[in-house]
C-alpha cells in the first residue's frame, strides 16, 4: 500500500477522473473549513478566491479539472529537469495569499506527459500540509513502475499526499479503462459527493459493513474492473510484471544510447523510465518536418512535445511485445529519413 492506513482504493476509468474528483473534494473541504472559521462569509465569496496549482508540464486534464470545478488554476514554472520545486510553488502561494486569495490544491506529477519528469514531492508535501492545500499526485504512466524496488525512491514524500492515482491500463498490462486512486481520508471524498435521497437508501448503509462507492465518485453507478486486474496479477505475478517494466526501461535506455551515439541528434530530457525525448540538432521546423515524414511512412507513431521552446520528438516504449530488434529497426528508419531530410536542406 502506498498509504499505510488506507483501507480502500477507488477504481476509476481514467486519471482525468481522479484529478477532477480530488479537486472537487479539495474544494468542498476548503469551503467547509473556511465557513466554519467565518460563518458570515458566503460560499460564493470563498469560491471566487480559491486558487489551485500544478506544473507547467502537467497534463491538460489537470487544467480541465479546474475549468469544470470553476476555480483558478495557476501553472508553476519548472527547473532545468522540468520538475516543480518547493521554492517555486511557495513564491506563488505567498503572492496569492498577499493578494487575498486562498490556495487550496496542488496537483503534483510523477512522470509528466511531455518528458516523464518528477515533481519534488518530498519538498512540496510539507509546504502543502502547512498551507492546508490538498496535494494530489498524478502518476498515470509512471505509477506502474513503482512495483519495482529500484524505482520506489521516486515515491519519497508520498506520505504528505492526500490522494494518489495511476493507470494500470497504461503500463501494467491491464486493458483500458482502469485507473486506481488512493485517498488518505475517505471522509474527504464522501463529504464532497454524498447525497442520500430516499430511493437510494438501503438497510446496510448505516452499519458500516458495506462501502457505498456512489459516494466516492461522480456517477452513481460504477463498472466492475477488479476481475481484469486480478487476471493480470494472477497471470504475470509480481515478478512477471516487474520484468515487463524493467525490460521496457532497458529498451528505452538502448534507444537513448543510439541517439547519443549520433552527433546529429540530442537528448532533451532525463531518461528515467520508458520515454526518450530527442530531436535533430537544428530548428523546430526541421524537427517538425522529420516528424511529418515519420508519420507519413506509417512505420512508427511518435507524439511530439514542447520543451524549453524546442519542438521535441517522444519515443515511448509501449507495446508488450517490443524487443531490441524493434528498437534497432525504428532507429534505422528514423536515421534514414533524417539523412534524406538533411540532404535536402540548403547548405
Amino acid at each position: 500500500m502506498l498509504f499505510q492506513a488506507i483501507p480502500f482504493i477507488l477504481r476509476l476509468g481514467t486519471a482525468s477522473e481522479a484529478t477532477l474528483i480530488s479537486l472537487l473534494a479539495a474544494r468542498c473541504k476548503a469551503i467547509r473549513r473556511l465557513l466554519a472559521t467565518d460563518p458570515k462569509t458566503s460560499e460564493s465569496e470563498i469560491l471566487s478566491k480559491l486558487v489551485a496549482y500544478t506544473s507547467d508540464q502537467a497534463h491538460s486534464s489537470v487544467e480541465r479539472a479546474a475549468l469544470i470545478g470553476a476555480v483558478v488554476m495557476r501553472k508553476v514554472p519548472t527547473d532545468e529537469h522540468y520538475s516543480v520545486r518547493e521554492e517555486m510553488l511557495r513564491k506563488m502561494v505567498e503572492e496569492d495569499k498577499a493578494a487575498g486569495l486562498i490556495p487550496f490544491y496542488f496537483c503534483a506529477t510523477l512522470g509528466t506527459t511531455p518528458s516523464c519528469a518528477f515533481d519534488r514531492i518530498m519538498e512540496l508535501g510539507p509546504l502543502c500540509n502547512k498551507e492546508n492545500m490538498w496535494m494530489h499526485i498524478d502518476a498515470a504512466y509512471a505509477g506502474s513502475a513503482f512495483i519495482c524496488p529500484e524505482f520506489r525512491p521516486l515515491l519519497n514524500g508520498i506520505e504528505y499526499a492526500d490522494s494518489f492515482n495511476f493507470n494500470p491500463h497504461k503500463w501494467l498490462l491491464v486493458n483500458f479503462d482502469c485507473s486506481a486512486m488512493w485517498v488518505k481520508k475517505r471522509t474527504d471524498i464522501i463529504g464532497a459527493f454524498k447525497m442520500e435521497p430516499l430511493y437510494l437508501k438501503h438497510e446496510n448503509q448505516e452499519s458500516g459493513l458495506v462501502t457505498d462507492y456512489r459516494h466516492w465518485q461522480i456517477p452513481l453507478g460504477r463498472r466492475f474492473r477488479s476481475l481484469k486486474i486480478w487476471f493480470v496479477f494472477r497471470m504475470y505475478g509480481v515478478k512477471g510484471l516487474q520484468a515487463h517494466i524493467r525490460k521496457q526501461v532497458a529498451l528505452a535506455k538502448e534507444f537513448e544510447s543510439l541517439v547519443k551515439a549520433d552527433k546529429r541528434f540530442e537528448i532533451c530530457a532525463d531518461v528515467v523510465l520508458g520515454l526518450v525525448c530527442f530531436r535533430l540538432k537544428g530548428s523546430n521546423e526541421l524537427n517538425q518536418n522529420l516528424l511529418k515524414r515519420i508519420t507519413k511512412s506509417r512505420e512508427l507513431h511518435l507524439v511530439p512535445c514542447q520543451l524549453s521552446g524546442r519542438f521535441v520528438l517522444r519515443f515511448a516504449i509501449c507495446a508488450r511485445t517490443t524487443e531490441s530488434r524493434h528498437i534497432q529497426q525504428a532507429w534505422c528508419h528514423i536515421t534514414q529519413l533524417s539523412f534524406e531530410l538533411l540532404q535536402e536542406q540548403p547548405h
